[in-house]
This record gives C-alpha cells, sequence and structure tokens, in this order.
C-alpha cells in the first residue's frame, strides 16, 4: 500500500471517529478561541474568511459578528448542519460546506484570512494541510492556527488515550501543531513570517469524574479507545483520566477547574 493510500485510509477512520459521540458539546469548551485567534490575526471587516476544520463554527462565526465574509469548512456532514443553524439562529449569513482540509475546493489566494482553531490539527496528512491552507489565502493575508500543545492538558489526555489505544498505523500526534518549532516548519513554505504565542482557556467541570465520564461519553478520541478496551481496560483508562484531572485541578471542594493550555500560530503569506 502505498503512502498516499495509508493516509486516505487514516482520514477515513479520522472522519468516522470524529462523527462518534457529541462533538457539538465538547465544542462548547473551545468557544473562547474564536475571537482570541481573531484577534490573534487582526481580523478586518469586510475581509473574506476561510474557517478550516470549523467543527461546529465557532472561528467561522465570530468572523461573521465582526462583518466578514465567512466560510467554513468540515468533513463531518452532522457538524456542518449544526454550524448552520448556529448562524441561521444569530441571523449571520455564513457559507458553510462539506469539504477535506487537505484538498480544499477553492482557487489560490481566494481568502485574505486562513484559520483554525483545533481543527485542522487533527488531519491525517500534517504537511499537505498546511500547504493547502497557505495556497488558498491571498498575498499578504494571515494564516492563523490555534492548537493544543503536547504538554498543556489535553495534550497529556491525548497521550493518556494512546497508552491505552495505541493510535492507528502512520498517524502523526496532533499537538505537533502546538509545537511552536514544528508549526513554524509547517507553515513557513510560502509565508514570511510565523509569529507564535502561548496562552490557556479556563475549563470547569463538576468534578475530576465528571470529567472523564464527559470525555469518555462525547469525545470521539476518548470514546473509540474505550470502546476498544477490556471492562478492565476501560475502568483503569477511566482512572488514569481522573487522575490526570485531578492534578490539574485548582479548585477546592470536589468541583474542577484547569487550564488547557494552546499555541496561537500565524503565518504572513508571501
Amino acid at each position: 500500500m502505498t503512502v498516499t493510500a495509508d493516509l486516505e485510509e487514516l482520514k477515513a477512520k479520522q472522519q468516522k471517529m470524529w462523527s462518534s459521540g457529541d462533538y457539538g458539546k465538547v465544542a462548547w469548551l473551545t468557544v473562547p478561541l474564536a475571537d482570541v485567534l481573531c484577534d490573534a490575526v487582526d481580523l478586518r471587516p469586510g475581509s473574506t474568511v476561510l474557517d478550516v476544520a470549523t467543527g461546529t463554527g465557532h472561528v467561522a462565526i465570530a468572523a461573521a459578528r465582526r462583518f466578514c465574509r465567512s466560510t467554513g469548512i468540515d468533513y463531518v456532514p452532522a457538524l456542518v448542519e449544526v454550524a448552520r443553524g448556529r448562524a441561521a439562529a444569530e441571523g449571520l449569513e455564513v457559507e458553510f460546506r462539506e469539504a477535506d482540509a487537505e484538498n480544499l475546493p477553492y482557487a489560490d489566494s481566494s481568502f485574505d484570512y486562513v484559520l483554525s482553531a483545533i481543527g485542522v490539527m487533527f488531519v491525517a496528512d500534517h504537511r499537505r494541510a498546511a500547504r493547502e491552507l497557505v495556497r488558498v489565502c491571498r498575498p499578504g493575508g494571515r494564516v492563523g492556527v490555534a492548537s493544543w500543545t503536547p504538554t498543556g492538558f489535553i495534550g497529556q489526555l491525548l497521550k493518556t488515550v494512546g497508552k491505552h489505544a495505541s493510535p492507528p498505523a502512520g498517524s502523526q500526534p496532533p499537538t505537533r501543531w502546538g509545537s511552536e518549532e514544528i508549526v513554524r516548519e509547517l507553515l513557513g513554505e510560502g509565508t514570511s513570517e510565523v509569529t507564535c504565542s502561548t496562552t490557556t482557556v479556563v475549563q470547569r467541570f463538576l468534578s475530576p469524574e465528571h470529567l472523564a465520564d464527559f470525555f469518555i461519553t462525547e469525545y470521539g478520541p476518548t470514546l473509540k479507545a474505550s470502546e476498544r478496551l477490556t471492562d478492565e481496560g476501560k475502568q483503569a483508562f477511566r482512572a488514569d483520566l481522573i487522575a490526570l484531572a485531578a492534578a490539574a485541578n485548582r479548585a477546592t471542594g470536589g468541583s474542577l477547574t484547569c487550564d488547557w493550555e494552546y499555541l496561537v500560530a500565524v503565518a504572513t503569506k508571501e
């Protein structure tokens, strides 16, 4: 099997994974990142914006609220429908369509801004997706990406997933996009400048146990990992998620408050 065929098979598996659970609920947690990313690229009203791997539409909707001509794409049809419903509920004109981040259906230099928050980091072929982001951005425009860092909470959660259920053959850690050195290399081709900054978003749950159960039930990577385990394995997996959350907790009284670290990278197209 060729490398391309391997990656296409991996992409198909990933699409099924993101179609499982209820990512719409998990997406609530990343809403604040949309405005942070729009601020980071200095989004200008009247600009054209593409939100790649839009999920339920956070960034595309945030851009439309800033009076931009906004488009969002995702390869999970159910998420695209949720995004359309959200935009319609606010009376926002946003074009949402089903499309592949690794093969964007747009001509070169089509958008002033090309953005992705906790989206493109999960593609099968990192380099190909990075090239697509830059390709459809106009010269002088900006590419902006927000990604979980390897050492942050979600980076450690995904590492815990891999410890219990090995990732598919040929897959790369999505948190590579949250490493400044790697994201500079990924977005460096065809750009004149890449700037990076690290920040956190505060998350709150009823308890560490609540976080573990929420992720196992609703979040594709943890749900699918749990389904592959024996009953004993499921218990050990849940216990490790609880321990991870408890170690990151800065709340008292039984509830959970923790900071999730992410990297924002902004590249200027040559």
